[in-house]
């Protein structure tokens, strides 16, 4: 915070001005509303490697959306000691019978956790750890969850409606995508017979 100097008008009061500019949240629409917001999509031709049916897959718009990341950082990334805030919107669809996901990945730096709450919809929140042993829980307006740094993450929109959930993470966790690209997840979500279900992809 910075205190603005007196003037002859205003002895004796002290006038606090923001370091940063307010971000303004609607949380159960996933809105940040704010200058400082950064907003990002990623469609499906940025998750090609990831899904299971390639023939499904390459029958679908490489242009659609899969889901958006709305996010305010006030630090620069990598600054020990920050936190981070941002919201993403998972779209529903299928491809194949794989349901939409995000790409998931590790934290760089294995320390830092992060919470994810869940406002809208119904998902899966898959965890890996590094000897690639996989649980899935699920998703649901007013559901926290809290991800150990070691453990890669992933969403998965199982319902048929945006799946919106928000995060606070730390500004130095980093993110290791290339892992996931590489190897993928232990274990995928599947339509069988009208639900969801999580089978292993070892």
């Amino acid at each position: 915070m910075k205190v603005a100097p007196n003037s002859s008008e205003n002895q004796g009061e002290r006038l606090i001005v923001p370091d940063l500019a307010p971000i303004r949240l609607d949380w159960p629409a996933g809105a940040m509303i704010g200058l400082p917001a950064k907003e990002s999509a990623k469609k499906l031709a940025d998750l090609e490697p990831l899904f299971l049916d390639r023939a499904a897959f390459h029958a679908l718009d490489p242009e659609l959306v899969v889901y958006r990341v709305r996010s305010w950082t006030p630090v620069q990334p990598g600054s020990e000691g920050g936190l981070f805030w941002g919201v993403t919107i998972l779209e529903p669809g299928k491809v194949g019978k794989e349901y939409f996901m995000t790409h998931g990945h590790f934290h760089s730096n294995p320390t830092r956790a992060e919470y994810y709450c869940g406002v809208q919809g119904h998902g899966l929140l898959l965890r890996m750890d590094h000897q690639r042993s996989t649980s899935a829980e699920e998703m649901r307006s007013g559901t926290l969850h809290y991800i150990r740094g070691e453990h890669a993450h992933r969403v998965v929109n199982v319902g048929d409606e945006p799946l919106i959930f928000w995060a606070c993470w730390g500004s130095d966790a980093g993110y290791n995508y290339g892992a996931i690209r590489e190897h993928g997840f232990g274990a995928r979500v599947l339509e069988r017979d009208g639900r969801p279900v999580v089978i292993s992809d070892e």
